[in-house]
């Protein structure tokens, strides 16, 4: 039976989890990655590789393509997980399979392939986020002049690695979205996150983000977010070329 009958099979590389007081009531990363997937996808079977425990697939073909999901551990950081997730990435790279890295895994593919990420000295990127379009690209459909999305971080990509192409920037963030290889693609937002945990997640994070940035964070929750779009975009990403 081929993939196409049994559904499209994805594998999220687990990089960190919704902080316990919040999981009852947005549930947990995978949950928002396949609430998120399957309404674009309904046959969507996402399979979680917890990858801080060393979970990684056996053989990369076990599916079509890879998410790398945010993390509030930074890709400089000197972690032994962190070094088999860029092995694994390595390997990924090698062998041509799909991979799209979201917030903390959009900053580690470019720093894998050789480019810099640093914490940003504009702060904390956090709210809704207001991007152009800078590129346009046959699985960028529904087409679009800009993506705005929900983020939360601090680092950011400073430099890219050779080849790589920037899709969508703005001023705060330039190296907004990226498409580092033919298989290879980072956004610095969050499609997965809905509004009101990002509005929680200000909420338990006023020790470490400025009272002015959460200030800011929250009025911005007023505006639309392109999260389904952007969603059909990561499985037209995938999808090419299959």
């Amino acid at each position: 039976m081929s993939d196409k009958e049994t559904g499209m099979k994805l594998g999220l590389l687990l990089c960190d989890d919704v902080m316990a007081p919040l999981q009852g009531e947005f549930g947990g990363y995978q949950q928002m990655f396949t609430r998120l997937l399957q309404q674009v996808c309904p046959d969507l079977v996402l399979t979680v590789y917890d990858v801080r425990r060393g979970e990684f697939p056996q053989n990369p073909d076990e599916n079509l393509g890879y998410l790398t999901s945010g993390s509030a551990c930074g890709v400089n950081d000197d972690l032994p997980w962190l070094a088999e997730l860029e092995a694994f990435i390595r390997l990924l790279a090698q062998q041509q399979k799909k991979l799209v890295g979201i917030c903390f895994g959009h900053q580690l593919l470019a720093k894998v392939l050789g480019g810099k990420v640093e914490c940003s000295q504009r702060g904390w990127g956090i709210g809704v986020s207001f991007n152009d379009i800078r590129a346009d690209k046959p699985w960028m459909v529904p087409a679009s002049k800009a993506i705005d999305l929900v983020a939360c971080h601090q680092d950011q990509v400073i430099s890219l690695p050779p080849g790589a192409e920037v899709l969508a920037a703005s001023r705060f963030c330039p190296l907004y979205m990226v498409q580092f290889t033919e298989h290879l693609l980072g956004i610095q937002g969050h499609p997965e996150f809905p509004k009101a945990y990002v509005a929680a997640l200000m909420e338990k994070r006023r020790d470490k983000i400025p009272a002015h940035r959460i200030r800011e964070g929250l009025a911005s929750l007023d505006a639309g977010v392109d999260d389904i779009a952007v969603a059909r975009w990561i499985i037209n990403f995938i999808q090419d070329g299959w």
